[in-house]
C-alpha cells in the first residue's frame, strides 16, 4: 500500500508540475503587441468578463489518479500472470 500511495503522489505531481511550470513561464515571458491593441483601443471595454466554466482541478487530479491506479496495478497482474506461468 504504501508503494501504490507514492506512486501515485509521484505520478500526479509528474502530470500536473510540467503543466504549472509551463504556465508560469507563458506567463511571464508574454509580451502584448502594442500596435494591435492601439488599433482596437476605441474597441475596448473598461470591463473584464471572465469566461469559462467552474472548472476546478480536482477533476484533472481525479483523472491522474485514475491513470496513476492504472499504471500500478497492470504492471503488477501481469507480472504475477507470468510468475504463474512459469
Amino acid at each position: 500500500m504504501k508503494k501504490y500511495i507514492i506512486f501515485s503522489i509521484s505520478f500526479i505531481a509528474a502530470f500536473t508540475l510540467p503543466q504549472v511550470v509551463s504556465g508560469i513561464f507563458i506567463t511571464v515571458t508574454y509580451t502584448p503587441d502594442m500596435e494591435v491593441a492601439r488599433n482596437m483601443g476605441t474597441f475596448l471595454s473598461q470591463e473584464t468578463f471572465i469566461v469559462g466554466s467552474d472548472s476546478s482541478l480536482l477533476p484533472a487530479i481525479f483523472i491522474a489518479f485514475l491513470s496513476a491506479s492504472i499504471a500500478y496495478f497492470i504492471p503488477n497482474k501481469f507480472t504475477s500472470a507470468t510468475n504463474n506461468v512459469k
